[in-house]
């Protein structure tokens, strides 16, 4: 009995140092869990604003220099309605563009992940802004329109292979750059807090279209037309050169 009481003592001693250990290891992991999801919960709630942002607190992407008249369009880039806006409205835009008589504003939204879950709209609104650091944002968005699932329900834009993938479609992306930033949610802070100006405004589905800040109607069906979104812009700029001095306001009424 003697010899078996020892025995099980010498294994008690050999057994405390690993115990001992073991429970170290747990601290330390423990505690590298929790300062992990505490400095991803900082990423998320920080906003890191995209390279030549502008607009009220700094959420929008501008194209075109300042000029008086200004149209912001709010864009949810995984949903099939904001898709097909941007192809029947992408020769005028290019037109108002090249004539000087408007700045168009992007205002990135992800009102699809809250009505489908998954997080594709903020991923890929993510890597957009990140496309935008390095000047390549309209091209980037070619590439998204282009493999936008049909479903939006499919949350395929959530991929950051996909995403990295269409980053060299849209060429001259220096990846460098482009892959920490997609990988790192650098710019999901920023994202985040567009979202939430969106639904504090009332809107509820994308695209909005909104000119000198006011929202034009039927923007997301057969109401507005290219030529009746052109004629508002004429008469925002007549009134913009009537006026030069003071903030043109014209009828958002389409």
């Amino acid at each position: 009995m003697t010899g078996s009481k020892g025995l099980k003592a010498r294994r008690g001693s050999r057994l405390k140092p690993y115990i001992g250990t073991v429970a170290v290891l747990a601290v330390v992991f423990g505690g590298s869990a929790l300062i992990g999801a505490h400095v991803r919960g900082a990423k998320e709630d920080k906003v890191k604003v995209p390279t030549g942002a502008s607009g009220q607190e700094m959420l929008a992407v501008p194209v075109n220099p300042t000029v008086p008249v200004t149209l912001t369009v709010y864009e949810d880039l995984r949903s099939p309605a904001s898709k097909a806006f941007a192809a029947q409205y992408k020769d005028t835009f290019a037109t108002l563009l090249a004539g000087g008589q408007v700045r168009i504003e992007y205002r990135l939204v992800t009102q699809s992940d809250t009505e489908y879950g998954g997080r594709g709209a903020l991923a890929v609104a993510n890597a957009a802004a990140c496309a935008q650091d390095l000047g390549r944002f309209k091209e980037y968005l070619d590439q998204v329109w282009a493999a936008q699932p049909t479903d939006p329900k499919d949350d395929a834009l959530a991929s950051q292979k996909l995403l990295k993938e269409l980053g060299k479609k849209a060429h001259k992306m220096d990846e460098a750059k482009f892959v920490p930033c997609v990988q790192g949610g650098d710019h999901d802070g920023w994202v985040r807090k567009s979202q939430k100006a969106f639904a504090a405004a009332g809107f509820t589905t994308a695209p909005v279209v909104q000119l000198n800040d006011q929202t034009v109607a039927g923007a997301g069906g057969k109401t507005l037309t290219p030529a009746a979104l052109r004629t508002l812009v004429r008469k925002a700029v007549k009134e913009a050169a009537a006026h030069p001095s003071a903030t043109p306001l014209p009828s958002a009424s389409a």
